[in-house]
């Protein structure tokens, strides 16, 4: 399943509610004024930090680390300078006064065989100089658990219930640079973390909107989709992936959009693969054709010489095929002379309620605006809807 990344102010608050231990960040969010929001919360006598949160690696050599600030002004200050980078979303902490020679490195992955550590006694911001002594283990049983946070200097019991945290908020990655190790006391300053999407309906302590992109600025297509989400009590997301690429998708439902896009790489078109997203939860047929029209705009745009449309999903228990498809048709429509230029034909997998009615509107429309590829109901299994059209790019 893909691994989107969490924002560091939910990773962080998800370790420490589950440690029981206080964690007094501040999340901002670059459209609105943290004017008020900082006052309220600032201590003078305190120093802080202001760090860009959209899971970004290497911050600080980037310059999306600001430290030492002690007033209100410096940190609005701080917060003004990287918001005119063109970056959104930023987080302000307490900072923690230590000695480099305290920092470790930890980090946990998910891989097919179970789960791997890695972990070193020497952490911060130069990890990449000490690579050599970053040691990895897949964690097999508790005497591994021991070996390693007998390496670190960990307290008894932590290393078990960071594992347990990883297990249960569904993280693929986390990784925590540097852990500060200070009399016994373990300090977080940087986690970032990765976590499946396709579990974000039953997770419980986070959800699309702790998910992070590193980009400085999403399309005009990603903001209409997420202004027309905050709207709507369906699930509608989308995220640009190549801007010129060749096989863009229209997918319903969270797990059937995964099994599609990783077909694609499967295939050996991952590169091509443009967009990411999904419409599911019963849109309505104004929130489809808006979606819809959305994704057409990137296609359109796209520079690609050959180009293809997956209209794809499972068998929707309660969503409206016949409904959502008037949407997508009305969208289709307004732009299918430009279809037709551009040679893009449309390839359509799709079940549910009424999705007789549905699949044969469709299957008229792409006919008479002559770019039909393909339209299957649930009869064809569903990841060969992905062969069917990218065999119109070979």
């Amino acid at each position: 399943m893909p691994r989107v990344k969490l924002s560091e102010f939910r990773a962080k608050t998800i370790v420490n509610k589950f440690l029981d231990k206080p964690y007094s960040g501040i999340a901002f969010d670059g459209e609105n004024d943290a004017t008020s929001k900082i006052d309220e919360s600032i201590n003078e006598n305190k120093k802080y930090v202001v760090k860009v949160d959209q899971g970004i690696k290497k911050r600080f050599k980037q310059g999306l680390i600001k430290l030492d600030l002690g007033s209100s002004h410096e940190i609005i200050e701080a917060l003004g300078e990287l918001k005119r980078k063109g970056y959104s979303h930023f987080l302000i902490e307490e900072m923690v006064p230590h000695d480099g020679q305290d920092e470790r490195y930890l980090a946990f992955e998910r891989v097919a065989d179970g789960t791997i550590c890695y972990y070193s006694q020497k952490g911060g911001v130069d990890i990449e100089s000490y690579e050599n002594e970053v040691k990895k283990k897949l964690i097999k049983d508790t005497e591994d658990v021991k070996e390693i946070a007998s390496f670190l200097g960990l307290e008894d019991g932590l290393l078990e219930k960071l594992i347990e945290i990883f297990d249960t908020n569904y993280f693929s990655f986390i990784e925590i640079n540097p852990l500060v190790i200070t009399f016994k006391t373990p300090y977080f300053l940087d986690i970032a973390g990765e976590v499946d999407s396709a579990a974000q309906f039953f997770a419980g302590s986070w959800s699309a909107d702790d998910v992070r992109s590193s980009k400085q600025d999403l399309t005009e297509e990603e903001i209409a989709v997420k202004k027309l989400s905050e709207k709507s009590s369906s699930s509608l997301t989308l995220t640009v992936l190549n801007p010129d690429g060749a096989v863009f998708m229209l997918l319903s439902g969270g797990g059937v959009s995964v099994v599609l896009a990783d077909e694609v790489a499967n295939l050996g078109f991952g590169k091509d693969l443009a967009n990411y997203g999904e419409y599911s939860g019963n849109p309505t047929e104004e929130e489809t054709y808006i979606y819809t029209k959305n994704i057409l705009s990137l296609l359109i745009k796209s520079k690609a010489p050959k180009k293809v449309l997956i209209i794809g999903g499972g068998v929707a228990n309660f969503t409206d095929i016949r409904v959502t498809f008037k949407g997508v048709i009305r969208a289709l429509d307004e732009v299918s002379s430009e279809l037709q230029k551009q040679k893009v034909k449309v390839y359509v997998r799709r079940g549910g309620p009424h999705q007789a009615e549905g699949l044969t509107a469709m299957k008229k429309f792409l006919e008479e605006k002559d770019i039909l590829g393909a339209v299957h109901g649930p009869e064809l299994v569903v990841s060969e809807i992905v062969a069917e059209a990218i065999g119109q790019l070979t």
